[in-house]
């Protein structure tokens, strides 16, 4: 049926965007950039261990009594009609050593026309997904590793078919205050569909994530770097756009190398003058930028930038990423010190 159709690749189009692990599992706005401070830094940082309740989402070990009653709002307009946004809160108990965590995740795919086998309109239809989110965090006693736990209750809705799902996310970091340093990793989305959307039982997006960041000593500087991906190796692939055609007819296809693979899960990031009331953003996506650029032709695929300004207890913060020449997509964000 063309709905079917439709749906299908309204599924696979919308993972595809954003790279080309995309279409192998389902929810996967569950791995979208959940914060303007995120994607300006890169698309995925996991360190941030800080008032910033929105790294609650992305790994659990980061809740901490810095965000003690913060409450963090944020919205993208993506591409085409799709919207998408996050909004997180964190809570202290039993006498700062336990944070308690909350937090949604949606997005809204628009109002599409609908069209029968014959090609006739039918009724319009929508989509959207939503996650809702419960973490807890706590420090190991007598170390300076903390851990954390995401449980997530999953609900997805695309035309006439549903789906209901359910996951966690567990994470650990490491949090050395002499030097600045944190060192986290993070698996996520461990869960399975309680309810499929049409008698097939697909994966949940598994990501596994390792990242390192240090503001260096006398330096108004928060350096991060990440891995992504690191639950499959092969996240490479072979670009059409670069295959050659030898003098005998013969197309030789680009080699995946080990670099590439290696390269490929790099995540590199800045935050200038991490600390105070203005700070300023930027990121390079190595992925992305390979995925998504375009041959001989200068695109800035994989650059992000932002800034936030803190006035009293609101904080305000603003990012804009690039995807490829005809592709942006701006964040914008609000955290709200409830204190």
């Amino acid at each position: 049926m063309q709905k079917n159709l439709f749906i299908a690749f309204l599924l696979v189009s919308t993972t595809l965007s954003y790279s080309q692990l995309g279409g192998r599992a389902t929810y996967q706005f569950l791995n979208l950039v959940n914060s303007p401070r995120q994607a300006a830094l890169g698309g995925k940082v996991i360190t941030n261990y800080d008032y910033d309740p929105t790294q609650g989402l992305y790994n659990p070990a980061t809740i901490n009594p810095a965000m003690d009653n913060q409450l963090s709002v944020n919205y993208v307009n993506y591409f085409a009609d799709v919207s998408y946004g996050t909004a997180a809160y964190a809570y202290l108990w039993d006498r700062r050593t336990q944070v308690f965590h909350t937090g949604v995740t949606y997005i809204n795919y628009g109002s599409f026309d609908g069209f029968d086998e014959q090609g006739e309109p039918t009724n319009s239809f929508g989509g959207g997904e939503v996650a809702l989110s419960m973490g807890y965090a706590r420090n190991i006693p007598w170390t300076d590793f903390h851990v954390g736990v995401n449980v997530k209750l999953i609900s997805s809705k695309l035309e006439q078919y549903s789906s209901l799902g359910g996951a966690i996310d567990i994470g650990i970091i490491y949090v050395y205050e002499p030097w600045d340093l944190q060192i986290a990793a993070v698996a996520r989305n461990i869960g399975t569909q309680f309810t499929p959307f049409n008698e097939v039982y697909e994966q949940l997006p598994l990501e596994v994530d390792f990242g390192i960041s240090q503001i260096p000593l006398n330096v108004p500087i928060r350096w991060h770097f990440t891995l992504e991906n690191l639950q499959t190796w092969n996240i490479a692939f072979s670009n059409p756009a670069r295959e050659e055609v030898d003098l005998e007819g013969n197309v030789i296809k680009e080699k995946v190398s080990f670099l590439n693979n290696a390269f490929q899960r790099m995540i590199f990031g800045v935050e200038l003058f991490p600390k105070g009331g203005f700070n300023i953003r930027l990121g390079y996506n190595v992925r992305r930028s390979e995925e998504l650029r375009i041959i001989e032709q200068r695109s800035f695929a994989g650059l992000s930038a932002g800034f936030s300004i803190k006035l009293n207890k609101l904080r305000v913060s603003y990012s804009f990423s690039k995807y490829n020449a005809a592709a942006s997509a701006s964040f914008f964000g609000l955290n709200m010190d409830l204190r």
